[in-house]
C-alpha cells in the first residue's frame, strides 16, 4: 500500500536501533525524507547508511535528547536541510527497576527526562513548523504500561504522561491540522535489546514469561510497531488523533 509518504520530511529520535530504527527503515521504504537521531555516532552512521540504501535522503544528528536544546536543534536541522517536517516519532525511553520507596528525586527526574520530557521538548520545537506547512502528524512511542500497572514505578509514570499529553496535545493542535497519536508496545525483541539479554540469561524463565502473558504466544517484533506507527504518521490516518494503539499481541489487561 501507498501510504503517500514520499517526499515527506520525517524526523525520528532514537533511531540507532530496535523499534526507532525500524520505523526510521519503513518510513525510508515509503520514500520520506529523514532526520534520525541518536546518542551513539557509530551506530547512528550505520543505520542512516542502510536508511539511504532505500533511495532517500538522510540527515543524522548525534544528540542526547535529554538537553534542553536538542528539540530546537533536530527540528531546525530538518528545516535547513529539507525545508521543513510532516511528520515526527519520538521514540526514546527507558527504565530502572528500582523499589518506589529506594527511587530518589535525581532518578525520577532522569527517567522523565528521557520517557517524558524528551517528547515535550521535541514536540514543542515541530508544532509551528509542521503549523507552517499546512499541518502534520506526530507518532509517540509510550507502551503498555503507560495503561496499566506492572511495569517499573518510575517508568509507568513517564508513559503515562506521555500517553496523557499526546490525547491532549491532539485536541489542541487539531485546528492547525496537526495529528498526534500514540502507539502502546508490549514486550518486543530486538537484538540488544532488554528481553534477548533476559532470554539469554534465562530461557526457561522468558518461556514462561511468554506463556503467562502473551496471548499471542510469542515476543513482537520492532516491525509490527513500525508498521503500526508508519500508518498513524501518514495520510491514511487522516480522521485518528488522540489515540493510543496498542501493539502487543493481547498482552495488555487494560480495559480501556
Amino acid at each position: 500500500m501507498d501510504l503517500g509518504l514520499r517526499d515527506k520530511v520525517a524526523l525520528v529520535t532514537g533511531a540507532s536501533r530496535g523499534i526507532g530504527n525500524r520505523i526510521a527503515l519503513a518510513l525510508a521504504e515509503e520514500g520520506a525524507r529523514l532526520v534520525v537521531c541518536a546518542r551513539t555516532g557509530e551506530a547512528l552512521e550505520a543505520a542512516a547508511a542502510a536508511m539511504a540504501a532505500r533511495g532517500v535522503e538522510v540527515e543524522s544528528v548525534v544528540a542526547d535528547v535529554t538537553e534542553p536544546s536538542t528539540g530546537d536543534q533536530l527540528v531546525s536541522r530538518a528545516v535547513e536541510r529539507f525545508g521543513g517536517l510532516d511528520v515526527l516519532v519520538n521514540n526514546v525511553g527507558g527504565s530502572v527497576w528500582t523499589p518506589f520507596e529506594e527511587i530518589a528525586d535525581e532518578e525520577w527526574m532522569r527517567v522523565m527526562d528521557l520517557s517524558f520530557l524528551s517528547t515535550v521538548r521535541v514536540s514543542r520545537a515541530a508544532v509551528p513548523v509542521m503549523a507552517a506547512r499546512g499541518g502534520g502528524s506526530i507518532v509517540n512511542i509510550s507502551s503498555i504500561f503507560g495503561r496499566e500497572t506492572g511495569g517499573p514505578v518510575s517508568y509507568n509514570a513517564a508513559k503515562a504522561a506521555l500517553i496523557s499529553m499526546t490525547a491532549n496535545l491532539a485536541r489542541e493542535a487539531a485546528a492547525r491540522s496537526i495529528r498526534v497519536n500514540s502507539v502502546a508496545p508490549g514486550s518486543i525483541l530486538f537484538p540488544g535489546g532488554s528481553w534477548e539479554r533476559r532470554q539469554k540469561q534465562d530461557p526457561e524463565g522468558i518461556a514462561r514469561f511468554v506463556e503467562d502473558n502473551i496471548p499471542s504466544g510469542r515476543f513482537g517484533t520492532p516491525e509490527e510497531v513500525a508498521a503500526v506507527a508508519v500508518f498513524l504518521a501518514s495520510d491514511k490516518a487522516s480522521w485518528v488523533t488522540g489515540a493510543c494503539l496498542n501493539v502487543d499481541g493481547g498482552q495488555s489487561r487494560s480495559n480501556i
